[in-house]
């Protein structure tokens, strides 16, 4: 066995050899990743990317040698620096876990210890690997708060995780993992809780760490745009194999694999529209562990499936011809045309909004909260400003997309909009009915069944004892909809049709369901009453991005067959761009900028849109893209910056006179069109911003 003093730095950092893990239950062997090999050369980054199940997340904990009680390497070999961690005995592996190879998780609190202060945590990591002395370790640990960038390191070290940002939870999870300097570092879905701008200042963190100190890194993401932004080399995996390994420009550009090529075609990359190219979502479902097909796993839902050869024996990984270490688990990647587009799909006259549906004038929500509830002193009263001053217009079968970072006031939005809340000031027009002071309990049934909503996690939004269809039905009967139980479960039949679902799912419960399969009954229920305006809080990004096409393909059939008003909360602009017909982009309680998503995506921009364009990662290398990280959080809304609220982020600040972001809240302008943004800018200025993403001729093709 090779020791790591002896290590040859030409060798490859991490070696995985036709890798496979089980699991064990009373029932069966559970086989959740076969045959994987893959290698990580040193400084090298390798992005691992495939749909939730695929074993992304079992080979990170097999590097890690944590599989748990039931898991358990029955084949291959994964060495690290040449010695296989497999044969490693439990001493070992103490010596080289958080210390030669460290992870980070996808929950930055699962990683935090809530009873410690900062300080504490991160000084144990020397103190305990490198028996480092105290004050060497608490001077180490200031440095790496440092160089996370976090704002004043020494109130950090003393704060307790609950006193952090979620952004600024996970710099602490990063500095913690290099607090010994390893040499491998494992990143699964580390910024998926964060938002966009958020998401944009770890990923550039990240990688300048990883050239600053020589990491290796092993990034687990769903997020193709992420992996191309962070890593070198790319390995796809799909029900538990590598199906495409290569480097990002090869595997992106050249793609060998059939499920590579419909993972590509079912994101929205710059020149996707919804009614002349829409997403082509990946027929069928992923393939549970045991009931795996016989030859290719990806052959059931391929477009290129030959029977009696795709499925007759084990597909090998084979080398693609004129490429360095880009290889292929497909028989027939040498004989299919790659450079033919996509079979035409369905292609949709686009529909004209009607009549106005929906109308806010100058909505404000406001909470009162005890300074000593938020503080622990004092007892005079604070406010937060959830929504401030919000109007606009929605209109029958448009789409009106809703973005910005957390604690923006999207959601307090939508429940007032819901009745859920009740407004402090301003109107709410529902059909020129008032409804901003009737909360829901006080609400007719056609109002209720009018304004109807799509949650973000559809495993929450069911009742797990009870049957899909028994789901719907008492939506139905909560609405008034049909006369007896016959014609209500009829009516549920046609629902489960309407999104797609086979009619015998009405007897499944919950639990059998898919991700993806949930959220389409969450979209049943809520068309149960005839929903005139739908709002979708999140909807897919829960979702695999397969499974995004296929329910935001759903929406968009349901809202044209409807006429629905569809009000969509994202913070990925990606799917905005692709689906709504208008932008509402709102900062600390403030819409900021609103018009046509043409207008909202060219310049000029308002300062905040543009650094929210420059943070969405695209899944594309034809495309440049203006780099702008936010530095900060947003404000917060009980203490709220005097002045313009993006004032102490924004960077053209200084390019207005006299101080006015400062002092003044900005009045709203029209550029023309409809197109408003909310800034102090002077017009010479906004007619300067250049675009921030930038679209050659051959990717919008």
């Amino acid at each position: 066995m090779t020791d790591a003093t002896t290590w040859d730095p030409s060798q490859p950092i991490l070696e995985i050899e036709n890798l496979s893990i089980s699991f064990f239950t009373r029932l069966r062997e559970i086989p959740a990743v076969m045959d994987f090999s893959c290698t990580v050369m040193p400084g090298e980054a390798m992005g691992l990317v495939g749909e939730s199940g695929c074993g992304k997340s079992t080979v990170a904990l097999g590097v890690m040698q944590d599989l748990g009680v039931n898991g358990r390497i029955v084949g291959g070999s994964i060495k690290f620096k040449g010695r296989n961690l497999n044969e490693m005995s439990a001493a070992e592996l103490r010596q080289i876990r958080g210390k030669e190879i460290a992870m980070i998780y996808q929950e930055p609190m699962a990683s935090l210890n809530p009873a410690m202060k900062i300080g504490q945590q991160l000084a144990e990591v020397p103190m305990i690997h490198e028996n480092m002395a105290k004050s060497e370790a608490w001077a180490l640990a200031r440095q790496i708060v440092e160089d996370v960038r976090l704002p004043d390191p020494d109130r950090i070290l003393k704060a307790y995780p609950h006193q952090l940002s979620g952004g600024q939870q996970q710099r602490i999870v990063i500095a913690m993992a290099l607090m010994s300097k390893p040499a491998l570092l494992i990143l699964d879905e580390p910024t998926t809780a964060l938002d966009v701008t958020v998401e944009a200042g770890i990923v550039e963190l990240v990688k300048e760490l990883g050239v600053k100190y020589g990491t290796s890194m092993l990034f687990i993401s769903h997020n193709l745009g992420l992996i191309l932004e962070t890593c070198n080399r790319l390995c796809v995996m799909y029900s538990g194999e590598a199906v495409e390994t290569g480097s990002i420009k090869e595997v992106f550009d050249k793609m060998r694999h059939p499920y590579t090529q419909a993972l590509f075609r079912s994101i929205p990359l710059p020149g996707a529209d919804k009614n002349e190219r829409p997403l082509i979502a990946i027929p069928g479902n992923f393939p549970l562990p045991h009931e795996r097909p016989q030859g290719c796993n990806f052959g059931p839902r391929c477009d290129y499936f030959e029977d009696g050869r795709c499925n007759r024996g084990d597909i090998p990984m084979d080398s693609v011809p004129g490429d360095d270490r880009h290889d292929s688990r497909c028989l027939k990647f040498k004989e299919i045309d790659w450079s033919l587009p996509a079979k035409a799909s369905k292609t949709f006259e686009k529909t004209e909004p009607g009549e106005v549906v929906l109308r806010m004038e100058d909505l404000r929500k406001y909470y009162e909260v005890s300074a000593n509830a938020l503080f622990g002193s004092g007892g005079e009263t604070k406010v937060v400003k959830a929504n401030e001053t919000l109007s606009f217009e929605a209109r029958e079968g448009e789409t009106l997309a809703i973005v910005g970072e957390s604690g923006c006031g999207k959601s307090t939005f939508a429940k007032v909009l819901m009745g859920l809340e009740t407004a402090t000031a301003g109107e709410i027009l529902l059909f020129d009915e008032n409804i901003q002071d009737t909360p829901i309990e006080q609400r007719n049934a056609d109002t209720v069944s009018s304004v109807q909503m799509v949650f973000q996690n559809p495993f929450d939004t069911l009742n797990p004892s009870m049957t899909v269809g028994r789901q719907i039905i008492r939506a139905l009967e909560i609405f008034g909809e049909g006369k007896n139980d016959t014609e209500r479960r009829n009516r549920m039949l046609e629902l489960l049709d309407l999104v797609k679902l086979p009619r015998e799912f009405a007897d499944r419960m919950p639990r059998q369901l898919s991700g993806g399969q949930k959220q389409r009954v969450g979209i049943a229920r809520a068309f149960a009453g005839g929903a005139k305006i739908v709002v979708a809080d999140e909807p897919v990004s829960a979702l695999d991005v397969s499974v995004q096409a296929a329910v935001t393909d759903l929406l968009m059939d349901i809202q044209r067959r409807e006429r629905t008003t569809l009000l969509f909360i994202s913070h990925d602009l990606s799917i905005v761009r692709y689906l709504s017909d208008r932008v509402m982009v709102m900062y600390l309680g403030h819409v900021v900028e609103m018009g046509t998503t043409d207008q909202v995506f060219a310049p000029p921009y308002h300062p905040y849109t543009e650094a929210l364009l420059s943070a969405v990662p695209i899944a594309d290398t034809r495309v440049k893209k203006k780099h702008i990280v936010l530095e900060g959080d947003i404000p917060s809304a009980v203490n709220p910056p005097p002045g313009c609220p993006f004032q102490t982020r924004c960077r053209w600040k200084d390019k207005v006179a006299g101080g006015l972001c400062d002092t003044e809240v900005p009045p709203i302008r029209d550029l023309g069109s409809g197109h408003q943004v909310k800034c102090h800018l002077p017009q010479e200025e906004l007619d300067s911003m250049e675009p921030v993403i930038q679209i050659t001729a051959e990717a919008a093709e």
